[in-house]
């Protein structure tokens, strides 16, 4: 099946370059890359050009602010027809033969997930191949590890443009998890035949602290968690799974030791506790930069 790798970026060229650049000896002809630019275009623009050629064929756009918005667009700006689609961050790469890999799996994906790694390894383990996707197993996948099949995403009606990094709401956080958590309600025949695929398909990343100061590095992690908390709430999880899920924020600095601190996990806490309650408890609550 024929590949659509959408990527909402705010025009960082050098990121976008090395993303690029690893795409471009991987994908065929039928394939279809496109960039929403939310910043920057003219940038985004002439970078596209020098990647252009008889097997690259890259598509620029643009859409309003957020991530969710970008990516909506940016499927919306592919050409008729079925594809594959792949959500790649603007920091994504793609190791040699990942794309091999992802077009060998697709003709039995319909949904599914692969993995994603930062200098750190493995953002999440995924589960083992034929384990059906469900409301607990569905936090493992985000939205670079997403695959998915047009027909499903617009059946579905993409990700919502009030959740994610950039959304014009507090909820910073899990469009993806909301996307397939619907489509699981909607299809649970999809659910049941979600594809995980083999570990060693992956795609590369970077951690989600990486370059940000202990300010802005706090903030992102407690907008984060408001998006998360709200997820919880909206798809009515259990009330002692919800309790568990805030409470546990207070952990998260001491199961990331290798990006965060210990102190870290207070604003998780407080972000999940903001989204479970539905309001903000004061300080900031602009749109995080992704």
């Amino acid at each position: 099946m024929n590949l659509g790798l959408v990527v909402s970026t705010l025009g960082r060229v050098e990121p976008l370059e090395r993303l690029l650049r690893s795409l471009a000896p991987q994908v065929g002809p039928d394939d279809r890359i496109v960039l929403v630019a939310q910043g920057d275009r003219e940038a985004v623009e002439r970078l596209a050009e020098r990647f252009r050629g008889a097997d690259v064929a890259i598509d620029v756009t643009t859409s309003e602010r957020g991530a969710s918005r970008g990516r909506n667009a940016g499927v919306a700006a592919l050409p008729p027809g079925e594809r594959l689609l792949h959500f790649p961050n603007d920091t994504t790469w793609f190791p040699d033969g990942s794309v091999a890999a992802i077009r060998a799996a697709s003709g039995s994906v319909t949904a599914g997930a692969l993995t994603v790694v930062d200098e750190h390894g493995p953002k999440f383990a995924l589960p083992a191949a034929g384990t059906p996707l469900d409301r607990w197993n569905v936090w493992s996948v985000i939205e670079m590890g997403l695959l998915m099949r047009r027909s499903v995403f617009d059946e579905v009606g993409g990700f919502d443009p009030d959740l994610g990094t950039g959304a014009p709401t507090p909820w910073q956080a899990g469009e993806a998890t909301d996307l397939l958590l619907r489509m699981a309600e909607r299809r649970p025949d999809l659910a049941a035949a979600f594809t995980w695929l083999p570990s060693d398909v992956s795609v590369g990343g970077i951690a989600d602290p990486s370059g940000l100061s202990t300010r802005e590095r706090r903030r992102k992690l407690r907008a984060y968690g408001r998006g998360l908390g709200r997820l919880v709430v909206r798809h009515r999880y259990p009330w002692w799974w919800r309790l568990a899920f805030v409470s546990g924020g207070l952990a998260f600095g001491l199961r990331h030791r290798a990006t965060n601190t210990v102190g870290d996990g207070w604003w998780v806490f407080l972000g999940r506790a903001e989204g479970t309650l539905g309001r903000t408890l004061g300080g900031s609550t602009e749109a995080v930069t992704r």
